[in-house]
């Protein structure tokens, strides 16, 4: 059975590999290892060592620490984040729309969020 620890840096991988979208086959390549062994990484059902860690998050543009980002929130220490879905980036359609939002221009973006801000307040 795989360690949660494991599990939780998998979803990351997956997660942030999906939010630059690449491929299992682009990261991959980049790290130079094969696709299957990107699925292990990503399932928990491998762990992934510091040394390929380190490769996985220079070729993602990301910190080690990202990985490992929640994983309190995971354990039961939850606080404000019990609004959030467990598994909110694993949702194909909420990566979907941080890409999206992403893309849009700076200043829009930021007027973007205001207006969502504001719209939560009033909910």
């Amino acid at each position: 059975m795989p360690h949660p620890v494991d599990v939780h840096v998998g979803k990351r991988i997956r997660h942030r590999r999906w939010l630059v979208g690449m491929t299992q086959q682009q990261l991959a390549e980049s790290v130079g290892i094969k696709f299957q062994q990107i699925q292990k990484y990503e399932t928990g059902a491998n762990r992934v060592s510091a040394s390929r860690l380190w490769d996985i998050a220079d070729a993602l543009d990301v910190e080690v620490s990202f990985f490992f980002e929640g994983l309190d929130q995971e354990n039961g220490d939850r606080d404000s984040v019990d609004m959030i879905p467990a598994d909110l980036l694993g949702d194909k359609e909420a990566l979907d729309l941080i890409r999206s939002y992403y893309a849009i221009p700076e200043n829009q973006r930021r007027r973007l969020f205001d207006l969502a801000r504001v719209l939560s307040d009033v909910a």
